[in-house]
C-alpha cells in the first residue's frame, strides 16, 4: 500500500530536495508540492493524504496554522530553518521536526518513525511475540522486539530503551512512544518512564520495581497505572 505524501514550502529548493528524497523510497508517492499553505489546505479537503512535510514560515498562512486547521490530520513532519518552534510543533503531536538543511539520513529517521507509527496501530493485543520496531541507534537502524523491552527512560529529546541484555539510546521523545506502544502491555508511570507490565516484580503506591530497578510512579500517572494493573489481572477477585 502506497503512502500518499505532500510537501508544503514556499522555497522551491526545499520542495525539490524533499521531492527527490521521497522519490528514492518504495511505496511512497508524492501527490503534490505546494508553495503556500492555503493551496495545500484546499488540496487536502478534497484528497486523502497520509504524510505531510510542511515549512512553518510562509505567507498568508503559516505551517502551524495549517496543521491546526486540518481535521482529520495526516501525519506531519515540520521542516524549518528555525529551532525555536519545536515545542509548538510537538504540542500539536507532530511526527518529527527537521531543521534545514535536511540530510537524507535525517529524513529517513522521519520515515522510520512514520513506519513505526503505522506498525504500532496494527499490534495484536494478545501477543507481543513477533512485534518489533526499528530505532536509529548511532548509525544503525536496530530492530527491537517489544517483548524484550523492560522499560523506557526519557532523556530530554532522547530515550533509553532498556532490555535484559542491552540498553539502547535513540533520538525519540517519550511522548511518541507513549502514543505508539500497545496499551495492554505498556503503561507510562512518570513523565520520564514507561514500563512493560509483564516485567513488573512488585509495586506500591508511589513506586514499581521492574527487573530489579525501582522506578517512581508520578502523581498524575497514578490512576492510569492502577487501571493498567486492573486490566492486566494483577488483582485477583
Amino acid at each position: 500500500m502506497e503512502t500518499r505524501c505532500i510537501i508544503v514550502d514556499d522555497e522551491p529548493p526545499a520542495l525539490d530536495l524533499l521531492a527527490s528524497y521521497i522519490d528514492r523510497l518504495d511505496n511512497f508517492k508524492l501527490l503534490g508540492r505546494f508553495g503556500n499553505a492555503i493551496e495545500a489546505f484546499n488540496f487536502m479537503n478534497a484528497n486523502a493524504v497520509d504524510l505531510m512535510f510542511v515549512d512553518i514560515q510562509m505567507p498568508q498562512m503559516n505551517g502551524l496554522e495549517l496543521i491546526k486547521s486540518l481535521v482529520p490530520r495526516p501525519h506531519v513532519v515540520i521542516t524549518t530553518a528555525y529551532r525555536e518552534y519545536a515545542a509548538d510543533g510537538f504540542d500539536l503531536a507532530i511526527l518529527d521536526y527537521l531543521v534545514k538543511p535536511v540530510s537524507f539520513d535525517r529524513f529517513l529517521q522521519s520515515i522510520s518513525r512514520y513506519s513505526n507509527s503505522n506498525n504500532a496501530s496494527q499490534y495484536q493485543e494478545n501477543s507481543l511475540q513477533d512485534t518489533y520496531m526499528f530505532f536509529k541507534v548511532e548509525r544503525l537502524m536496530v530492530k527491537i522486539y517489544l517483548k524484550d523491552i523492560t522499560y523506557i527512560e526519557s532523556i530530554h529529546d532522547y530515550i533509553k530503551i532498556i532490555t535484559p541484555d542491552k540498553t539502547y539510546i535513540t533520538y525519540t521523545r517519550i511522548g511518541f512512544m507513549d502514543d505508539k506502544l500497545p496499551e495492554g502491555h505498556f503503561v507510562r508511570i512518570h513523565k520520564s518512564y514507561i514500563i512493560s507490565l509483564n516485567k513488573i516484580e512488585s509495586f506500591r503506591h508511589d513506586s514499581v520495581t521492574v527487573s530489579g530497578r525501582e522506578l517512581p510512579v508520578g502523581r498524575v500517572f497514578k490512576q492510569t497505572f492502577i487501571k493498567a494493573l486492573e486490566n492486566h489481572k494483577f488483582f485477583k477477585e
